[in-house]
């Protein structure tokens, strides 16, 4: 399994059973979607900045909200949560994705506002990956997203939605969040390969550089 960033919130997670698209975003946000193809796209929330699901082709099945799904050997759960720190009054709900890809366990965290409690913990049990917001404003900032981190004590960390030359939004950069992580020296890299047998004995955070899908990874 590999994965790459696309921008914001929007992952492309290639597995053996296909692809799978989370959070897609439109063309006004800053970021190059392009074109992609998937077999399954995840919505954390309505925001059209999160929810873009007809920039996607392959008539992807659609995921959006809590519950429990088996999708072509993929299995997810949606764990509901909310976009702030007093139980969605300000922005509303927000749905965490734990997928099981190629014996790995992804999570995604969509626009999550709050840490966990000990029940989203216990439900979000046994996560390898861990894809969360860093950037602040509208979700965790740095220092709530390393409390998460060690809450669900993963293996692999990529930060997202975070503030990038490419986006006009005022987020904070991510430097913050490797600060906090103790991780200043992180370097970024175009994706990643994950398997089972290669995850770090001790939590490690990993920069993505954003891009769009090209030619190429929209044949695969």
């Amino acid at each position: 399994m590999d994965i790459s960033w696309l921008g914001h919130s929007c992952f492309r997670i290639r597995g053996s059973q296909g692809i799978i698209l989370t959070d897609p975003y439109p063309p006004d946000l800053g970021y190059s979607l392009g074109k992609p193809t998937a077999r399954i796209v995840t919505v954390s929330h309505a925001h059209p900045s999160h929810s873009y699901t007809q920039g996607v082709g392959g008539d992807p099945k659609i995921v959006a909200g809590a519950g429990e799904y088996e999708i072509g050997g993929v299995f997810i759960i949606g764990v509901a949560t909310f976009h702030d720190n007093d139980d969605g009054k300000k922005r509303g709900k927000n749905t965490a994705y734990v997928m099981e890809v190629d014996g790995v366990n992804i999570c995604h965290l969509g626009d999550l506002g709050h840490v966990l409690s000990a029940d989203k913990v216990a439900q979000m049990d046994k996560v390898d990956v861990l894809l969360i917001p860093i950037g602040g404003v509208s979700t965790i900032n740095a220092t709530m997203a390393a409390e998460v981190v060690r809450q669900l004590e993963v293996k692999l960390v990529i930060p997202m939605h975070y503030k990038t030359p490419a986006i006009k939004r005022e987020l904070d950069p991510v430097e913050k969040f490797l600060k906090e992580m103790g991780a200043v020296q992180a370097k970024s890299q175009p994706k990643i390969a994950v398997s089972a047998n290669s995850l770090p004995p001790v939590t490690q955070v990993v920069l993505l550089d954003y891009r769009e899908t090209s030619a190429q990874t929209r044949k695969e």
